[in-house]
């Protein structure tokens, strides 16, 4: 999983088998999802078991997926649960909980029906710091135009029946496509069919139905599907394909032999950022599959940039935990998880990746690659550094571990590049962490997971014992790391450069603020005002109505926030305020506030081959 902080501190202060029919054959769970009468917002769902022979069973949707790391409770979207024999009687039903119902008389049992409600409506934040379901996890039922179908969310599983294959029709508005890794099964126009070997299976293949956006097209024998839907039309699949292209092959380049699979969807679903609409951004990892939502009031330039960020780190999800993983991530249990202790692989080398190859591919420069370890660097400062990643990840869906997640993406990327120097030094520049992947892959595979305790054994022996020693102390332990140390190993030293700050925010302080009453935007008091500000000599509690003739408030603070992101140095603005009640207009130019960052650069000329090899090896 990938979360994207998208700034928004100003408006709250910013995965062919025979499997029978679906009429409750012994050997199947047949599932239809009722994509066209859609009524209230909700979808009707209806199962038809696989022969039951207890009194009693429970049905359950989960209370968490792989690659989310938090509790969702995805059965509370559901309601109106209903149970009946083979005359169409109803049987006795009880909520257990959010996620589970008990069914009495379960021997009799031949359908189930529920309706299913989306998470999109129920968001209020930007995916951090609330209890939102992150939306890219989430469900969303726009009827006649968007289905978000991340199967979590609509389908369910009965008690120990999670091996059981599944028969899953969607019928759906002839208008709609469904994009998807799966294959359709029927040649209707309306009506489509899934099959999927087990539960886990149909849970790692989300589907996004809308009108058709897509394009394909083959990286190293890997079938690619972009799927997009964007509600004003403002992107198309084609539009973004060249990068998404450029990008996935670079990925395949950089890989090597780690995958195999053969066909890979990247769904992108853009948000309006209307009141009912997500607003959590970032994407969600499958086997074969990336969920991406994000606004679609983002630029061009800036949307290209996020999604080669995010599908970056979702596709090196291959690797792991997709390949590579511990029993508990194997014999995941949707409704009690056990978490591994090994986020720091799962997501930290994962992240990790999704930059080493982009200096690797040649798709950004060595200052660069040396920003964004410097950010991730200061990030990670922010967060607990003394607290143990191993702990953390084993309680992360408890406080207060759970507020350190964001550290995966920081300290875990560089607890990867850590240990890639170590071996890189050891092996004289011949061996780095993804040689690492590669034995690990050879070791254990999808269907072979490890044991939680025996990793760090396990690494140390493919390795060295520095690398074992580094895992010991750093990661399982709480001394914090010493980045200087690792990095002057490969020539690499402290540097300072000047760098482009944001117009309207500093850090996660915002330069205005609006009035949850009125609407509207004003330049905060009791602040110093950056330089955009005092150039154009606006003042403190200066309402800002207007921008290059665009009217803002708090329904689309977004997009002022966004295109403000696209403005040059010395470009021509006109602003709207009002100003002691009274209105007037500024013309002017925009000054780009610079701010003085810590960064990186090569400093020992000695170390340059085995700097080379760290970074193009």
């Amino acid at each position: 999983m990938k979360k994207i902080i998208y700034t928004l501190a100003l408006a709250a202060t910013l995965w062919s088998c025979k499997t029978g029919s679906s009429s409750g054959a012994a050997n199947v769970v047949g599932v239809n999802i009722d994509l066209i009468d859609v009524k209230d917002d909700k979808v009707l769902v209806t199962v038809t078991p696989p022969q039951i022979k207890t009194d009693q069973v429970i049905y359950s949707i989960p209370k968490t997926v792989p690659g989310t790391y938090s509790t969702d409770n995805y059965g509370k979207f559901s309601d109106d649960f209903k149970a009946f024999d083979a005359k169409g009687n109803p049987l006795a039903v009880k909520r257990i909980d959010d996620n589970s119902w008990s069914i009495s008389d379960a021997k009799k049992l031949k359908k189930v029906t529920y309706l299913v409600g989306d998470t999109f409506d129920t968001e209020k934040g930007t995916g951090f710091g609330n209890d939102d379901v992150f939306s890219p996890a989430g469900t969303n039922i726009n009827a006649g135009v968007n289905f978000m179908v991340n199967t979590h969310g609509f389908v369910g599983y009965f008690q120990d029946k999670l091996d059981i294959p599944y028969k899953v029709t969607i019928t759906h508005p002839e208008t709609l496509w469904g994009a998807t890794s799966m294959t359709d099964q029927d040649a209707s126009n309306t009506s489509d069919v899934f099959t999927t070997p087990r539960y886990a299976v149909l849970v790692e293949n989300p589907i996004m139905y809308s009108k058709p956006d897509y394009t394909t097209f083959n990286v190293n024998g890997m079938e690619i599907l972009i799927a997009v839907y964007s509600p004003t039309g403002k992107f198309t699949a084609e539009s973004i394909t060249p990068e998404m292209k450029t990008i996935m092959t670079a990925q395949k380049n950089f890989l090597g032999k780690v995958n195999a699979t053969k066909k890979y969807t990247v769904l992108l679903y853009l948000s309006s950022m209307a009141k009912d609409d997500a607003h959590g951004f970032g994407a969600l990892e499958h086997p074969t599959a990336t969920t991406v939502v994000l606004p679609e009031s983002m630029p061009k330039e800036k949307l290209v940039e996020s999604m080669k960020d995010v599908v970056s780190h979702e596709f090196f999800h291959i690797v792991t935990p997709l390949t590579i993983h511990s029993k508990e991530i194997q014999y995941f249990d949707y409704n009690a998880p056990k978490m591994s202790e090994h986020l720091w692989m799962y997501e930290g080398v994962t992240e990790y990746f999704a930059n080493l190859f982009q200096i690797n591919q040649g798709l950004i420069t060595e200052p660069e690659f040396y920003t964004r370890i410097a950010d991730k660097i200061e990030q990670a400062k922010g967060l607990n550094d003394t607290m143990s990643f191993t702990v953390m990840s084993k309680n992360v869906l408890e406080q207060p571990y759970k507020d350190q997640y964001l550290n995966v993406y920081q300290k875990g990327a560089l607890i990867g590049m850590c240990i890639d120097i170590i071996i890189r030094e050891k092996s004289n520049g011949e061996r780095g962490i993804l040689d690492l992947m590669h034995k690990l892959s050879d070791e254990y595979g999808v269907e072979k997971p490890f044991n939680d305790d025996e990793l760090f054994a396990k690494i140390t022996q493919l390795t060295y014992p520095e690398v074992g020693e580094f895992l010991t102390k750093y990661v399982q332990g709480t001394t914090p790391i010493p980045y200087d140390f690792y990095l002057a190993k490969v020539g690499v030293g402290n540097a300072s450069e000047k760098v482009p700050g944001s117009i309207f925010i500093k850090g996660q302080a915002p330069y205005i603020g609006v009035d949850q009453a009125t609407k509207i935007i004003s330049v905060r008091p009791k602040i110093d005002l950056n330089v955009f500000f005092s150039n154009l000599n606006l003042k403190a509690n200066d309402q800002i109505l207007a921008v290059n003739g665009k009217t803002y408030n708090l329904d689309n603070i977004y997009d002022l926030i966004t295109e403000s992101e696209n403005w040059k140095e010395n470009d021509p603005i006109t602003i709207k305020i009002k100003r002691d009640g009274k209105e007037q207009t500024i013309k002017g130019t925009v000054k780009i506030p610079f701010e003085e960052k810590d960064t990186f650069k090569a400093i020992d000329a000695s170390k340059e081959k085995l700097k080379n090899a760290w970074l193009k090896g």
